[in-house]
């Protein structure tokens, strides 16, 4: 049921409520006429909830780790090793001269 057939029944429903003063046996015409204004009623509401147009805001957030290697700052003397005990926590094996940087892109398309 869309706009223009709702707006028929409540058409046809007021005209037959409130215009028409005839009687039939066996059927009330006024109540007739407040049934097609309801069902109008009924009808116009789900068409526009329904078929209205979305008029929130509706976005998409995105998020991506980029990781490069990049090559460290030049270091003007190298440090003393020491012995150090060994620990829990596992050491991962990065080669001399290269750091690891990461960042986090958030992005939000509206």
């Amino acid at each position: 049921m869309r706009i223009g057939f709702s707006v028929f029944l409540m058409a046809v429903g007021a005209v037959l409520l409130f215009a028409v003063h005839k009687t039939a046996t066996g059927v009330n015409i006024h109540t007739i006429g407040v049934i097609l204004i309801i069902a109008g009623v009924i009808g116009l509401a789900a068409t526009l909830t329904i078929f209205a147009p979305r008029r929130g805001v509706t976005g998409v957030a995105s998020e991506r780790t980029v990781t490069t290697d990049a090559p460290a700052a030049p270091v003007a003397a190298a440090p003393v090793a020491t012995p150090v005990a060994p620990t829990t926590a596992p050491v991962a094996n990065v080669p001399a001269g290269v750091t690891t940087q990461q960042v986090v892109e958030h992005r939000e398309v509206y």
